[in-house]
């Protein structure tokens, strides 16, 4: 056989060899990707048991637990200090979604871990200053989480009470352009991120929920807490139930808002040189005093020295 009919011979025989091998190998990888899929949708489904499991253990466990707890001793404290303990809480905004029993099972798990401690801390001391001690600690810690929601309050209504004028002229401008008012209060929302904002968006919902505006306007003067905004709403519900122009309304709240914000601002002024006075005469003045008659104190030792 020529060299030329060899060659031209064994390349096909390469060829074809390579070719079977590819065919081959796709073969392989497509049966093995048709396997895979059909694991992925024969898999066992999961259990109930097994879902539950994955939750964590403080959804699980701690969170059921402290809720039962909660519903049990709401159930069994006087109804009129749960609901006063519920009206603080919904003024504060709801820290944290807590109902008035878990807010109270968190009040004695802080008494027993601050009086825990204080046990420890003056465990060297004598056994009356010991008991004085641990006592003004377990009552630090009942008080402390009834000082954290009246902080909670008070920011919540500070906020509320600094962003009412400028959310009052927005409603005026916007009642004055030809929107509603409900429609104002939703331009209120849709611009700020406040408490007041949310507040406004509430009442929306409730509206939308078929509840009438007064009473939605009414439910808010509850949850707030805040004098200017009582007034404000109170002048809504009366020019809403009289059928006066809700935008002659809203401007002269605007104007009364400003001129109370400005008396705010004002008396805060004048309460600077009182509050200063504490700081200047307990830190600053004792200071200024070493300074200033320090060198004189080792001559006038010297003085009387020599005497």
């Amino acid at each position: 056989m020529p060299p030329m009919a060899l060659i031209i011979g064994g390349v096909l025989f390469v060829a074809v060899v390579l070719l079977l091998l590819s065919s081959r190998g796709r073969k392989g990888g497509g049966e093995g990707d048709i396997a895979d899929r059909l694991a992925q949708f024969a898999e066992r489904p999961m259990t109930l048991e097994e879902i539950e499991l994955q939750r964590p253990f403080s959804e699980r466990v701690v969170a059921p637990f402290v809720a039962k707890l909660s519903d049990f001793i709401g159930r069994r404290m006087p109804k009129q200090s749960m609901e006063r303990l519920r009206h603080r809480l919904e003024t504060a905004g709801n820290p944290g979604n807590l109902q008035p029993g878990a807010f109270m099972v968190l009040q004695w798990v802080v008494t027993a871990v601050v009086g825990v401690l204080g046990i420890f801390l003056f465990r060297s001391q004598d056994a009356a200053p010991r008991f004085l001690y641990t006592l003004m600690m377990v009552l630090f810690g009942y008080f402390l989480p009834v000082m954290w929601l009246n902080q909670n309050i008070s920011r919540r209504q500070g906020e509320i009470l600094k962003a009412l004028p400028d959310a009052i002229d927005l409603l005026t401008i916007s009642v004055e352009a030809g929107l509603g008012f409900d429609l104002a209060m939703q331009r209120v929302v849709e611009k700020w991120d406040n408490e007041l904002a949310l507040e406004f968006e509430r009442v929306l919902s409730d509206i939308r929920l078929g509840k009438k505006r007064r009473d939605a306007l009414r439910e808010l003067i509850g949850r707030t807490g805040v004098p200017d905004l009582s007034t404000f709403v109170a002048a809504v519900i009366q020019a809403d139930q009289l059928g006066v122009s809700i935008a002659k309304i809203l401007r002269v709240q605007s104007d009364q808002m400003r001129i109370r914000r400005r008396q705010r601002a004002e008396e805060l002024a004048h309460q600077a040189p009182v509050k200063m006075l504490f700081p200047m005469v307990f830190l600053i003045f004792p200071s200024m005093f070493v300074v200033i008659l320090g060198p004189a104190v080792p001559l006038i030792l010297k003085a009387f020295v020599k005497e």
